[in-house]
């Protein structure tokens, strides 16, 4: 049986880029054969400054998309990161054998802190180990991820290595699992850059929660070319990004969707993409609401879940103080 983990900050604006490149993805996996962990990683969160009731709206509402899209917490395990406390305390460890010179070749750290070395939080530079924690502590086999992502596993694939090494056999050395399609939803604003939850502005994304008239004005305003023709190629960034966006939408090949435009000129097609977006959007949105309007139920299946994830995590940490030697 594949133990199989991935989670979410629960902090800004779920997108359809996380619904695609996270969420979905794991609805798919739910099955007798794999034993899935979902959680909202609100410790990840709080690396750059979190309003207090705003991360507890943001923890709620990640939970209550995670129904909405399908997962079933008596096949996945769904809680919240600072409900194991053994998450910080593995982190901890792993940080005395990373290096400081794998966390500095961190792509996203580069990115997120450039040009505010003195601001940045050590949380920010040291999140990647945390993530290791997150992973290893659960004997992970498969960890979904978008691209960007990778390198952040790959980490946890060295540092379970290297206390194996150290220490004897003890972590189960993850893989990282890619989609092939939707893996990485591009901005619409630039599509040469991932759409992100942090971008200045709202035009980078279309949030789970935006309405048509919302959605049809980004869409519109989206980047694009200065080609009339609609197929797909991988070298038209812009179109080639709305086209995997209309594609997983409607579940439908990029291919056949350009063929129902041909001869059609860009307006058409973005609105009947900004069409196709809503219609998938509106029934999620309508779930979620029914779940937010209930947080009692949210909270007892985060309780229930973090029970069951500490039975897991405990089991581990007992292994590790033992080989490590400070279980006496």
């Amino acid at each position: 049986m594949n133990r199989i983990l991935t989670a979410l900050q629960p902090s800004g604006i779920l997108h359809i880029g996380n619904l695609f490149g996270a969420i979905e993805p794991m609805v798919g996996l739910q099955s007798d054969e794999n034993e899935n962990l979902l959680f909202a990683v609100d410790y990840h969160a709080i690396t750059v400054p979190q309003k207090p009731a705003e991360l507890r709206r943001n923890i709620l509402f990640a939970t209550a998309t995670y129904l909405a899209v399908g997962i079933d917490p008596t096949k996945t395990i769904l809680f919240q990161q600072s409900r194991v406390s053994e998450h910080t305390e593995l982190a901890w460890i792993l940080n005395c054998i990373a290096h400081m010179g794998e966390l500095e070749r961190m792509t996203q750290f580069k990115d997120k802190s450039q040009g505010n070395d003195l601001s940045v939080s050590v949380g920010l530079f040291d999140y990647p180990v945390l993530m290791a924690s997150d992973i290893l502590l659960y004997d992970t086999n498969v960890v979904p991820v978008g691209a960007d992502q990778k390198q952040h596993v790959e980490l946890a694939r060295d540092l379970a290595e290297r206390f194996n090494n150290r220490f004897g056999e003890t972590f189960v050395v993850p893989t990282p699992q890619i989609r092939k399609e939707g893996a990485r939803i591009m901005g619409l604003d630039d599509p040469e850059k991932k759409m992100s939850k942090s971008a200045t502005s709202e035009k980078n994304y279309i949030s789970i929660m935006d309405d048509e008239a919302t959605v049809l004005k980004k869409i519109k305003s989206a980047v694009t070319d200065s080609q009339s023709t609609i197929m797909y190629d991988e070298k038209r960034k812009g179109l080639a990004n709305l086209l995997t966006i209309y594609s997983l939408v409607t579940n439908t090949h990029v291919n056949q969707i350009a063929s129902e435009y041909e001869g059609k000129g860009y307006g058409d097609f973005k609105v009947g993409l900004a069409e196709a977006i809503s219609d998938y959007l509106t029934p999620l949105q309508e779930k979620i609401k029914g779940y937010l309007a209930n947080e009692d139920e949210l909270i007892n299946i985060l309780d229930q879940g973090a029970q069951r994830a500490k039975a897991i995590a405990s089991k581990k940490m007992e292994v590790v103080r033992q080989k490590i030697g400070v279980q006496l």
